[in-house]
């Protein structure tokens, strides 16, 4: 049972899931399946946890899972969802196999709005996903997609084309690496909203809440301040794939007409892959029919029934998503019942053991994930968002600074029993090359099993781990 519940959650996505047969890890260095690696690692990948597995084992979900117990399941998600961060039963919500595939449900939702296409801001490309640049543009970005279709990276989704999608990118970060302020760009947004809908296109505005390093861009009063500008020739897309945000935060942006992702797979502490999009109150009314090319990526009971154009998408049903959905779902389950005052204890608790145990006695330094001179505001956002500590690593005396070598630390710090978050690109290195950077993250279901600890026994527990990753980290970047 255990070999073929590991292996089904190996299947139903792509290539970036399937395991290595000789190291049983995926590119993450990742497996769904439990594992004794001390793991700060939910801003890339997580294993499961025993608690979600055992839950897992006890559904028996198999291979041959139908079409109509496949749409049953993810109907009963859906409601689960939809307690869990306190939604409405007018808040739809679309299933898909990554964050990655989740951008086409945007694509989706204004194809035709714009009678010379859709103009895509994407924000921040560096601190999203690398697959995002293909799927925002409506092309594929792997070999495969979830259906088993052979596909080329780069090719183009049937029903948007070359020329119905184009695409910008705005950096959140300047040339040294420090976040953009939100006015600078909501202003750079302003300027490119107003060029495309004068050649009469469409524009799906990208917000980023909880980027790679804990980035939230740009703020609520910029938005808004767009929308009233611009009104109906923008639609908002709020990329919260890291899952670092909490009910009222979505709340906002749905009354806001915003569609938000999320994946159940970083700060949520499901196994990698799975995702879902929560879109607004009468969305679906005023939806598109998908383009045919969706028939390529979904299946039908993906997407809520009734969905205009969804009865051309496949029946079928994807057991691997399914179990990854359930996993993730049920660590969102079991976070949500803690109340703000346990989240904040562990999360604090957390925050100071990385100054205390890497911070101080080393010569890493945190990456602040707000703006310079922003700190202020920064400590406004909700207390989730310091689960994640970004660490610039390029100071380590005698050791290579460079983000490459962070990548080869990375995998080398699995020999240590230590797995963190992938380097970003965040740090400047005087001779203008990308620095070395690692990330230490909690996960909910770290979270939760720490909830349960007195303070003394919690302030250890987070100190003795930081010490074991600062020993790792001097270990391989020496």
């Amino acid at each position: 049972m255990t070999a073929t519940l590991t292996e089904l959650m190996t299947t139903g996505g792509d290539s970036r899931i399937v395991l290595d047969p000789a190291t049983g890890l995926n590119r993450y260095h990742s497996a769904p399946r439990p594992s004794g690696v001390l793991a700060y690692a939910s801003s890339t990948a997580n294993d499961i946890s025993a608690d979600a597995f055992a839950h897992l084992k006890s559904l028996g979900i198999g291979a041959s899972l139908t079409s109509s117990a496949y749409a049953e399941a993810l109907d009963g998600l859906r409601g689960r969802i939809r307690s869990a961060y306190s939604l409405g039963p007018e808040v739809q919500i679309v299933f898909a196999p990554s964050g990655t595939d989740l951008e086409y449900v945007g694509l989706a939702c204004v194809e035709g709005l714009g009678g010379a296409g859709t103009h895509n801001i994407l924000l921040g490309a560096d601190e999203v996903g690398s697959g995002c640049i293909h799927s925002a543009y409506g092309r594929y970005f792997a070999e495969s997609t979830a259906l088993g279709v052979a596909t080329t990276a780069g090719d183009p989704v049937p029903g948007f084309g070359d020329t119905r999608v184009e695409m910008i990118d705005i950096p959140v970060r300047d040339d040294r690496g420090r976040p953009k302020p939100s006015a600078e760009i909501a202003a750079r947004m302003d300027q490119a909203i107003e060029a495309a809908s004068a050649q009469g296109r469409h524009v799906l505005v990208h917000v980023v809440h909880g980027s790679k390093t804990g980035l939230i861009l740009p703020s609520l009063a910029d938005i808004d301040a767009l929308r009233s500008r611009h009104g109906e020739a923008l639609t908002l897309l709020v990329d919260a794939c890291q899952g670092r945000i909490t009910s009222e935060a979505i709340a906002a942006y749905l009354e806001r007409d915003a569609i938000v992702f999320v994946t159940g797979s970083k700060f949520m502490g499901g196994p990698p892959f799975s995702g879902f999009a929560l879109m607004p109150p009468g969305l679906r009314q005023a939806a598109p029919p998908l383009p045919e090319g969706l028939a390529t990526i979904f299946r039908r009971a993906e997407w809520p029934a009734g969905w205009p154009g969804a009865e051309l998408l496949p029946e079928g049903a994807n057991p691997g998503l399914l179990l990854r959905l359930e996993a993730a779902i049920f660590e969102l389950e079991r976070f949500q019942r803690l109340s703000p005052d346990e989240v904040a204890r562990v999360v604090l608790a957390f925050h100071s053991s990385v100054r205390s145990e890497i911070i101080d006695p080393t010569a890493a330094r945190r990456v602040a994930p707000y703006p310079p001179g922003e700190r202020e505001e920064a400590d406004t956002h909700p207390v989730e968002m310091r689960t994640l500590s970004t660490l610039d690593l390029s100071g380590f005396a005698g050791g290579d600074s460079s983000f490459e070598h962070a990548t080869s630390c990375h995998k080398a710090l699995l020999a240590h029993g230590v797995r963190l978050g992938q380097p970003v690109k965040c740090v400047r290195l005087p001779d203008g090359n990308w620095g070395a950077t690692l990330r230490v993250g909690l996960s909910m279901p770290l979270v939760v099993e720490r909830a349960g600890l007195g303070d003394a026994a919690l302030d250890s527990a987070f100190r003795n781990d930081m010490a074991r990753i600062r020993g790792a980290l001097l270990a391989v970047f020496a």
